[in-house]
């Protein structure tokens, strides 16, 4: 056993390392004055105070953030009701059927997704933008959502729920006071996983949007064909040093909640 808790430390450090390596490599010469990442000249701030002076790149991730932070929350909301609607469909093959058709959206290729839209939005006149990227992202985050949420709605007891009923609840006082607060960790883990899939998004993007708007993900891939400079390097560690502040700060927020639940024990 301890042989294998050994090499188990071993791979999981090794898994680690290879995530994290390209990352700090990355944010490494984002300090550099040489301005490549061939060789390390010497340290500089340069880079970012690039970032800060480049108005397009601010808008630009302004846009990403707006986009993502929009997409996600009628995403979770949509998809919330969605999973209450098909866990409580009472026709059980058009429930499996309803169930395989939110799964095949989740494993369909980004480029079918995004071709897709696109010849939607042209058949339909949408002019491609900020509009059409919004709602592509609402669309491909909601089936996100439902997969999320359904565990928790699966796991509650029916008996929740005659109960309520039998004290006189509503159906609206049901929802709002039994089955939200139950399901409360799969809606959170719903949103941020839309987030996080909104932000990264490329392929789907790359597709919808139009002269005059862009995201992260597409302006790194057009600098990228005449040459990625430092900024991004700098602009991309910043991104990264906020994401890791946000996670160790709900970290330390649920931990406290605990202790604040089990009276500090």
């Amino acid at each position: 056993m301890g042989k294998l808790s050994k090499l188990g430390k071993v791979y999981l450090a090794a898994v680690f390392f290879i995530l994290y390596a390209p990352i700090f490599y990355l944010i490494f010469y984002s300090f550099n004055s040489g301005g490549t990442m061939s060789s390390f000249d010497g340290f500089t701030l340069e880079h970012y105070a690039a970032v800060f002076n480049d108005t397009r790149l601010i808008i630009i991730l302004m846009n990403t953030v707006i986009v993502a932070l929009l997409s996600s929350l009628i995403a979770t909301a949509i998809g919330v009701l969605g999973a209450i609607g098909i866990v409580f469909l009472r026709n059980r093959k058009m429930r499996n059927a309803m169930l395989s058709l939110n799964n095949i959206l989740i494993v369909s290729p980004d480029v079918i997704i995004g071709a897709s839209f696109l010849i939607l939005f042209t058949m339909i006149g949408v002019k491609l933008g900020f509009a059409s990227v919004l709602i592509s992202h609402i669309a491909f985050s909601i089936p996100i959502v439902v997969i999320m949420v359904l565990p928790k709605l699966q796991e509650m007891s029916s008996n929740l729920i005659d109960a309520a009923a039998d004290l006189g609840a509503s159906k609206r006082d049901i929802l709002t006071r039994v089955i939200i607060p139950y399901i409360k960790p799969g809606i959170f883990a719903g949103f941020f996983l839309a987030l996080t899939y909104s932000l990264d998004d490329f392929a789907v993007t790359f597709f919808v949007t139009g002269n005059g708007f862009s995201t992260l993900s597409v302006e790194i891939y057009s600098m990228a064909r005449a040459g990625i400079t430092l900024t991004i390097n700098a602009l991309s560690a910043l991104i990264f040093v906020v994401t890791l502040g946000l996670v160790v700060g709900y970290y330390f927020f649920n931990q406290r909640a605990r202790t604040v639940g089990t009276g500090g024990q």
